[in-house]
């Protein structure tokens, strides 16, 4: 904007200025040539008022400038020119300018007793435009002055429009990255204060939005779990052990998928944040290797040395890493070892678990069917913390056997 700013500034300036200064340019010029031929005109004159004097030929040698005096018995005095059309024309006693090699030519008659003498005043075209380039000159650097101030005031005024607008772009990017604590700061004209003080309200309608539904769907949790437990405790009261466990499975499943879906809305509201991926994952597989160690699992864990910062809250990140190891546990058979790898990604983090089981296929996993008569919520949770933070979730069934579930997630 300020560049369009400025090529507009500077070319309108400059239409204005031709305008301006080109018939200054040639007013500049007229004079500089009405000057010459008036100076001329007037030492003509001052030498036909000698014509018929015996102080004609000092007059003649006093003017500063070729003279030449046309006799009526056809002598010269002064410089040699020739007897041109002209010179006879101003002996009928007319004063004539006319162009001539060089220059021009101011012819005046004088009266003398033996008839009209003619005057000739020799101009050059240098005496012509004496002073006209140098004003010239004047004209042009005045002009590109004047040109690049325009510029520079445009580019200052444009600085003061485009200044706030990049504010409510970084502030609208803040915004739509999760930082509902952006507010731009209101500056400029008034249209662009008016923007950014309609941005600042919405930005706190939506903050204000998503706190009630943080409300809601903390009510929908205390509605859900009441019943959820009345359904278990009826569960608990059945005679029939297998009846019994059938419903406290399918309590479990509608408990898991109720709980799944909280923790999804609850991840929505509060917006995307960051922790270290190195940390999370340590701890979550410590939590785990106390089952493994009782089911006689060998766990492999890789971490980097330091911290890996990732784009996903550490929350976020553990309901990650436990649904990922919840799977492995649920589908493999006792004692398959597993291995979870953290190691820095070509574009953040790249977090993987594998494991020696039955593996599953692919083209199965889909939300709600993992192949191995589960919701299939777990990977399903694990792909949305992975898009959540930019990236995403890969699984594979690597050649020897097992499976293999892969997570990228963004660096914060």
């Amino acid at each position: 904007m300020r560049r369009w700013l400025a090529l507009l500034v500077a070319a309108t300036t400059s239409l204005v200025l031709i305008a301006l200064l080109v018939p200054m340019a040639l007013l500049i010029r007229a004079v500089a040539e009405n000057g010459a031929m008036s100076r001329a005109t007037a030492a003509a004159e001052s030498v036909a008022v000698a014509v018929g004097t015996p102080d004609l030929e000092l007059t003649v040698q006093q003017v500063a400038r070729p003279v030449t005096v046309f006799l009526p018995d056809g002598r010269t005095v002064g410089a040699a020119a020739p007897r041109s059309d002209a010179v006879r024309l101003a002996a009928t006693g007319r004063s004539v300018t006319a162009a001539t090699a060089g220059g021009r030519e101011v012819l005046v008659s004088g009266q003398s007793p033996e008839g009209t003498a003619v005057i000739r005043v020799f101009v050059p075209d240098a005496e012509l435009t004496r002073g006209v380039r140098e004003a010239w000159a004047a004209l042009l650097v005045l002009g590109l002055a004047l040109v690049v101030l325009g510029i520079v005031l445009a580019d200052r005024l444009a600085l003061a429009v485009t200044r706030p607008v990049d504010g409510l772009a970084r502030v609208s990017h803040r915004l739509a990255g999760g930082d509902l604590t952006a507010r731009a700061e209101p500056g400029g004209p008034p249209e662009v204060r008016s923007v950014a003080l309609a941005l600042n309200h919405l930005a706190g309608r939506i903050d204000e939005l998503l706190a009630a539904e943080r409300e809601s769907v903390a009510d929908l949790s205390h509605r859900l779990r009441t019943p959820l437990t009345g359904l278990r405790l009826d569960a608990e009261s059945l005679r029939d052990p297998e009846e019994a466990a059938r419903v406290q499975a399918r309590v479990d499943a509608l408990e898991r998928a109720v709980s799944a879906v909280i923790t999804e809305a609850r991840r929505r509201t509060t917006g995307r944040g960051s922790c270290d991926a190195a940390a999370v994952v340590r701890e979550r597989v410590r939590f785990w290797s106390v089952l493994a160690e009782d089911q006689g699992r060998e766990v492999a864990l890789s971490l980097p040395s330091g911290p890996l910062p990732v784009a996903v809250g550490a929350e976020d990140l553990a309901a990650c890493v436990d649904a990922l190891l919840g799977n492995v546990f649920a589908h493999t058979p006792e004692g398959a070892a597993m291995s979870v790898r953290l190691a820095p990604g070509p574009s953040g983090a790249l977090l993987a678990v594998e494991d020696t089981g039955p593996g599953f296929d692919p083209a199965l996993l889909e939300r709600g069917n993992s192949g191995g008569g589960s919701t299939g919520l777990g990977l399903d949770i694990a792909r949305r913390t992975a898009e959540s933070s930019g990236g995403r979730l890969t699984v594979s069934s690597p050649p020897g056997g097992g499976a293999c579930v892969e997570v990228l997630l963004t660096t914060a």
